[in-house]
């Protein structure tokens, strides 16, 4: 075996294999030559070498939020690291637990003059849940006040550690301080910042470790059932003839069939559910803004729940966001096991276990369900709204509307769908998927930036094949995704492309005018063609219906490489034919 011959190298190495981080993303640099010859000589590691750290940061997500465990993203010195930072606040607020390994200059060499040095201690400040910030290995050198290339060194503190001070001390407080942020990344799903000065000489190496850890003992975070809590939320619950659950981003398979199908059975109970949800019945209300948005001041009063029970992540819909704001339930109560976010100003209560070790301990102690017809209403107005957008889909030209109607029925079974966010995740909402199809979305701070590479990192790591799909401006910005030699051959991108940010033609704002065109729409003429022949996908488009039926039919078949479909689409009647829509179901 070959290991760098650095000690500090050998030890955050080892204490990964020991947590079982197996997926290690690399970006080229020097600094970091320790950590990767480290992690490329274990067979243990499946590593990959991804040259743009922003796009590494964001596929290293992917990965994590497929298999829901650390993965580690490696970097050189300086402003490398800072490349990280869209990936790292994504991943705080989606709850992805990233492992950010950033190579650094030792101490004495930073703000001196020295190039590919900056700050990084703690640079990622409260978007991470950890920062560890190790310490350098002693050296020989060392013992001699002012030899080698390292200065004399003035503090005291920098004598103490150095002269005083011991290795053996030094690598007890890196051990503990790599074991500490590990064990975070792990029990409470975020991103943490590992912080390794290395000096010189970088590409050493040795055939047997120099180091050997202290056994840490791995912990399992458990949920911790209160009993009086649960009792006092089942009383409320109970009593209330309106009740609401509201279900944001959520993993495939989190909650138990029969408990989706207890509440179902409970016609006191609305269930609002969003595609990135991932949970499924048909008495269940998807497409939450086609139910709510034409609804009048009486019709809202008469949805307005008593209690409302939230889980899951963030919410897309900013009409269910507004309603619930103006419309407040008496009682507001979330599940989640890390954290409750006050997002209709009335959070009156936070229970920290997973949604599912909720449900089983709470649902079997409902005795009885309050008679009610809430839910038996809504559903004959969540049927009409389904009818009136079969007709209108009859009726309109072809559009973004149209196409996305169209792709998401072609959606292989039992696949992954990665949606981008803007105006991809608004249309998608809009339609009922197969819940064989597992839906994910960027929506921790809904950036349009690493939305392919987060993709492409999940399709390397799913079980099932994985379709992509994203609008012009998304996937132009994150173009840099393509570079990666690890894209499947199964992997499917579709671009709607409507040559520019459609979203900001549907938001409040002044439209078809020099000003609005070049700054907030930003038209372009650019297409996916030449990206796709560049890096290796098989390119196909379509300008109409007609086109784009005949690409579907085929666009999913065997293929030796991965494909693209762009789907070009008219801007100017877009986002009237959205507004419309609206008014149109009403």
């Amino acid at each position: 075996m070959t290991y760098s011959k650095i000690p500090l190298s050998q030890t955050v190495v080892t204490l990964c294999k020991t947590h079982n981080v197996k997926h290690i993303i690399i970006s080229p640099g020097s600094r970091n030559a320790p950590l990767t010859i480290g992690f490329t000589h274990d067979d243990f590691f499946k590593c990959y070498s991804i040259v743009d750290e922003r796009c590494a940061a964001f596929f290293a997500m992917g990965i994590a939020q497929q298999l829901q465990e650390p993965v580690a993203v490696v970097c050189t010195s300086g402003s490398a690291l800072l490349n990280y930072y869209p990936a790292i606040a994504e991943a705080f607020y989606s709850h992805i637990p990233l492992v950010v390994l950033s190579a650094d200059r030792p101490e004495h060499r930073i703000d001196i003059g020295d190039g590919q040095t900056i700050r990084q201690k703690n640079v990622f400040g409260k978007h991470v849940i950890y920062s560890a910030n190790l310490k350098l290995d002693l050296k020989e050198s060392d013992s001699t006040m002012g030899t080698g290339e390292m200065p004399t060194l003035k503090s005291l503190e920098q004598r103490l550690e150095r002269f005083l001070g011991v290795q053996k001390d030094i690598q007890t407080y890196n051990e503990s301080e790599i074991h500490d942020a590990l064990t975070e990344a792990k029990l409470n799903s975020g991103p943490v910042h590992i912080n390794i000065p290395f000096d010189e000489p970088l590409y050493d190496t040795v055939a047997e470790l120099s180091i050997n850890p202290k056994p840490f003992k791995i912990q399992n975070r458990e949920d911790r059932v209160d009993a009086f809590e649960i009792k006092s939320f089942l009383d409320i619950w109970q009593n209330a003839e309106r009740k609401m659950i509201l279900v944001g981003v959520l993993q495939p398979n989190t909650i138990e069939a029969k408990w989706i199908q207890e509440i179902a059975d409970d016609d006191s109970v609305i269930v609002f559910t969003e595609t990135t949800s991932n949970i499924h019945h048909p008495d269940f209300f998807p497409g939450i803004d086609k139910l709510i948005s034409p609804l009048n001041e009486e019709e809202f009063k008469a949805l307005q729940p008593e209690v409302l029970l939230t889980f899951g992540g963030l919410i897309v819909s900013k009409r269910i966001k507004a309603f619930l704001r103006s419309y407040k339930p008496k009682y507001h109560c979330h599940v989640d096991l890390n954290k409750a976010n006050d997002t209709f100003f009335c959070l009156d209560k936070h229970i920290k276990l997973r949604p599912n070790t909720f449900l089983a301990e709470f649902l079997p102690q409902v005795t009885h369900h309050a008679k009610s017809d809430y839910k038996t209403n809504w559903l004959t107005v969540r049927q009409k709204r389904r009818k009136k957008q079969d007709e209108y889909l009859k009726e309109i030209p072809f559009s973004d509307f149209t196409v996305f109607n169209s792709v998401l029925k072609k959606l292989p079974k039992n696949s992954v769908l990665q949606v981008g966010n803007s105006s991809a995740i608004r249309y998608t909402q809009l339609f009922q998927l197969s819940k064989s199809i597992d839906v994910f979305c960027n929506r921790g701070t809904s950036g349009i930036d690493g939305s392919t590479s987060t993709a492409i990192g999940s399709a390397v790591v799913a079980k099932q094949r994985t379709t992509f799909i994203t609008g012009d401006l998304s996937f132009f910005y994150d173009s840099n995704a393509l570079w990666n030699n690890y894209i499947p051959n199964t992997f499917r991108i579709v671009v709607v492309n409507n040559e520019g940010g459609g979203i900001f033609r549907i938001l409040p704002g002044q439209k078809d005018t020099g000003n609005f065109d070049y700054f907030f729409e930003t038209k372009h003429k650019l297409t996916a063609k030449q990206l796709s022949e560049m890096y290796g996908f098989d390119y196909v488009m379509a300008k109409d219906q007609q086109q784009l039926d005949e690409q579907l039919e085929s666009f999913y078949s065997v293929s030796n490489r991965p494909r693209l479909l762009e789907i070009f689409t008219p801007s100017r009647t877009n986002d009237k034919i959205l507004i419309d829509f609206f008014k149109y179901i009403k």
